[in-house]
């Protein structure tokens, strides 16, 4: 097999055929390094249109937009919110581009050969969780157009199983094995089906937006509501204590929003590492997240108020507009619509990770299709406890173990390593990374004190803390544990290696891959 990489200066490829030394236990063809790089500017666009265009991302920027207390706040909230996203997003890409290898590969610079599997587990079961909250959306959105009809409505409440009712268990089913059937033919269907997924929804927002704005007699970026009761509403919504309108508020919601990508920040490797070059990557990257953010917020936002004009109540779920409508037509449109929007997001931020998470674990007998069937599975089992009812916490929730993670991986390969590295090592079990048996305790160390500072403290420490600090637990956590590990690291790469083959890993004209 060949494997092919670029060099960090963005020099020449350098190939390589030998993959003699490599370990069962490290390596398959689903986690060598990219080979074929066909996703252009267009497709990375898709990745993020797949990624925030779903059911919760509208819930959430509608919900913000009630936070914000006015569109130009919420612009400038998500305005900023959405800048670093590119900035830490491209900064990881450029990771993926350089080295070729999905984020447990990566990982395994900074925590160990076979102790990134634990960052990379934690990464999987947030997929899991966020697999399962995205399916159960978009078949609500399907029961909410079939219930419209007397025979799916009498299923609806006169069968129940599991904790729902007979026909959301049906459409559960069915949206749960369109994503399976999708994930199962490999990473150039996922580019191909997130290239159209991404244009329908944003076709499908704003017929949805004009509709209600037609139908509202005007263009409104404004809930009429008491002061008090839209503090109350964007509470209950978002779980942020602020007076909406405040800095304290727009802080928030631009803290909230980059933490919504939190899991994306360690795993969007899994995709820029399929681009030619970083010229490519910073172009999908720009019109996929600043343009595309700010102009998907603005609709959302224009969505809920004009819905909150014509219905007289804030509706946060695009589904229950929807269903509202009283052409068939349009609520069936919208239906489908949505659930192509879930379909994209569950492919794109929550199958293709954990396919390459559990893969890592046991790359001898788990490929990515295997891998991605297991979550798949796993998410399934959860369908009868349904814990993602509580979504708006577990976003804060997940931002706290995701954040320690990620300042160790960035802080490793940029800080530490210069970009720099040997990447045939990392398929090695006892090359440069194994450290102590595989493990790299600094690495876990810096983590678990970021993890201490940014999930226990806010939740048991002292009065106000959780309600002050909490949108910033994922900032805090990177902190932490970035300046931790760069500090127990003395400043400098952690290399085991003997020196002759240290000094190969970090040559500029290295005669083995490097990165």
């Amino acid at each position: 097999m060949t494997d092919t990489v670029r060099d960090t200066g963005g020099g020449p490829e350098v190939t390589v055929t030998d993959t003699e030394g490599y370990s069962p236990r490290l390596y398959n063809e689903d986690l060598a390094p990219a080979t074929e790089r066909k996703w252009g500017a267009f497709s990375i666009f898709n990745v993020w249109t797949s990624d925030v265009h779903s059911l919760y991302g509208y819930f959430l920027a509608a919900s913000l937009f009630l936070v914000a207390g006015n569109t130009f706040k919420f612009l400038i909230g998500i305005g900023v919110g959405s800048l670093v996203i590119y900035y830490l997003m491209t900064l990881i890409g450029k990771a993926g581009v350089r080295t070729g290898v999905p984020y447990p590969v990566l990982a395994r610079a900074s925590f160990g050969t076979f102790g990134a599997n634990v960052p990379a587990l934690v990464r999987a079961v947030v997929a899991t969780f966020w697999y399962g909250a995205q399916t159960s959306a978009a078949a609500g959105a399907i029961v909410a157009f079939l219930t419209r009809y007397s025979g799916p409505k009498h299923l609806h409440e006169t069968t129940h199983l599991f904790g729902h009712s007979g026909l959301e268990v049906i459409c559960y089913l069915a949206v749960w094995a369109a994503q399976l059937l999708i994930i199962s033919k490999g990473m150039e269907t996922v580019r191909r089906f997130q290239d159209f997924a991404g244009p329908a929804v944003w076709l499908m927002m704003l017929v949805l937006a004009v509709a209600l704005s037609v139908k509202a007699g005007t263009l409104s970026f404004s809930v009429d509501m008491p002061a008090k009761d839209l503090a109350a509403l964007a509470k209950n919504a978002t779980g942020l204590d602020v007076t909406p309108g405040s800095f304290a508020a727009i802080a928030a919601i631009a803290a909230t929003w980059v933490t919504y990508f939190a899991a994306l920040f360690l795993n969007f490797g899994d995709f820029a590492r399929f681009t030619a070059d970083e010229k490519t990557l910073k172009k999908g990257n720009v019109w996929g997240l600043p343009v595309n953010l700010i102009l998907f917020s603005l609709v959302a936002a224009l969505t809920t108020a004009s819905a909150s004009k014509v219905y007289g109540q804030v509706i946060l779920e695009p589904a229950a507009i929807s269903a509202k409508f009283d052409s068939a037509f349009l609520v069936l449109l919208a239906a489908l619509t949505f659930a192509v929007a879930t379909l994209g997001i569950n492919v794109v931020a929550n199958f293709v990770s954990p396919a390459f998470d559990f893969a890592n674990v046991a790359p001898k007998h788990i490929t990515f299709k295997k891998g991605g069937l297991i979550a798949a599975v796993i998410a399934l089992l959860l369908y009868p406890l349904h814990p993602w009812d509580n979504a708006p916490s577990f976003v804060n929730a997940i931002g706290s173990t995701m954040g320690p993670i990620f300042g160790v991986v960035v802080v490793d390969y940029y800080l530490l390593r210069k970009g720099q590295l040997n990447i045939p090592a990392l398929y090695k079990e006892d090359g440069e990374f194994r450290f102590q048996g595989g493990w790299n305790v600094r690495a876990f160390v810096a983590a678990a004190v970021g993890a201490l500072f940014s999930s226990i403290l806010p939740t048991y420490g002292p009065a106000g803390y959780g309600a002050t600090l909490g949108p910033y637990s994922w900032f805090i956590g990177v902190l932490v544990a970035g300046v931790i590990y760069f500090g127990i690291s003395g400043g400098k790469s952690p290399l085991t290696a003997a020196p002759a083959e240290a000094a190969e890993a970090t040559s500029e004209t290295p005669a083995e891959p490097v990165a």
